[in-house]
């Protein structure tokens, strides 16, 4: 995919329009456990609110990247992304679901060619296909966590680690889907995700640890998919 005339005229120019950067990470039942999209930015070149482009909302967030250039070393380069751990949100993610293998995009555009709704007097130069070529990323490794940070190492679709054969990952999580063959767990005792006692079935969700596993199974072997330790924890 080549970039578009519109992008190239604006860098071109004596006085450009600021770049911003976007990212998009997804997550998926069969790799993560958990269908869902984050969208956010960094709040770079003075855009400290959530912004709109392509008809999609980024939301601002305390995030820090670098290690996207391409060296001549002739080595893949491994990305970072320290996301700050607001209240725990991104350690109580991680304890829930795996971030592993999820899929990262990057998106740069320039400030003049996001939503109109951007602006308060519309704005005419929008233009959603106005963007560098995206860029695909995949999260190798939790590479640090504490109270205040978060920092995954990202790598390309080249570069994975974590992909093995059969297709099994080293991962805490357990990936078996609950309640199937893998799993196992037929039983009328309910837990929560954070392994408390509930009184339905439709209150029942399997937290993916295995203390979540141990619950169900109080005696016996457990059939825990997972790795306890695997993820890395400062």
């Amino acid at each position: 995919m080549t970039v578009p005339q519109s992008i190239q005229e604006q860098i071109q120019k004596l006085d450009p329009s600021a770049i911003i950067e976007l990212f998009q990470m997804q997550l998926t039942l069969a790799v993560n456990g958990l269908d869902a999209t984050f969208y956010y930015h960094a709040g770079t070149n003075e855009l400290t609110n959530d912004v709109v482009f392509a008809g999609v909302t980024y939301s601002a967030f305390p995030i820090q990247v670098e290690g996207f250039d391409i060296t001549s070393q002739g080595t893949l380069p491994r990305p970072t992304m320290r996301v700050a751990n607001l209240n725990s949100a991104i350690t109580a993610l991680l304890l829930q679901y795996s971030v592993l293998n999820a899929k990262v995009t990057r998106i740069r555009t320039c400030v003049k060619f996001l939503d109109a709704v951007n602006f308060s007097g519309g704005n005419p130069s929008a233009d959603p296909t106005a963007k560098f070529t995206d860029e695909i990323w995949y999260v190798d490794r939790v590479s640090s966590e504490n109270r205040d940070v978060v920092e995954f190492e990202l790598t390309s679709k080249l570069d994975l680690v974590n992909l093995a054969l059969p297709r099994r990952s080293v991962i805490e999580h357990c990936p078996w889907r609950y309640r199937g063959e893998e799993c196992g767990y037929t039983g009328t005792n309910y837990f929560d995700a954070n392994n408390n006692s509930v009184a339905t079935a439709a209150q029942d969700v399997c937290g993916k640890r295995y203390s979540s596993c141990a619950k169900r199974f109080p005696t016996g072997d457990l059939p825990f998919g997972g790795f306890p330790g695997a993820r890395l924890q400062i």
